[in-house]
């Protein structure tokens, strides 16, 4: 998984998709530690469950089929 820092806080992170194997991106804030939340991919437009866990030097990120 690639991270890009950006200003604000943030990064980039970039995933394949679960249903179509499309490689996404999405802007992950790192003001919050853990995350939970479905979001649609860019390609196919099907909902992925994504969770995403932040420190000081590493950003975790787990992208999964919304209906697993």
């Amino acid at each position: 998984m690639s991270v890009t820092r950006a200003m604000f806080n943030q990064s980039e992170q970039h995933f394949e998709c679960p249903y179509c194997g499309e490689r996404i991106s999405v802007l992950v804030d790192h003001s919050v530690p853990h995350q939970r939340y479905i979001e649609d991919c860019e390609v196919c437009c099907r909902p992925l469950s994504i969770e995403c866990t932040i420190d000081s030097d590493s950003v975790e990120m787990q992208a999964t089929r919304s209906d697993d």
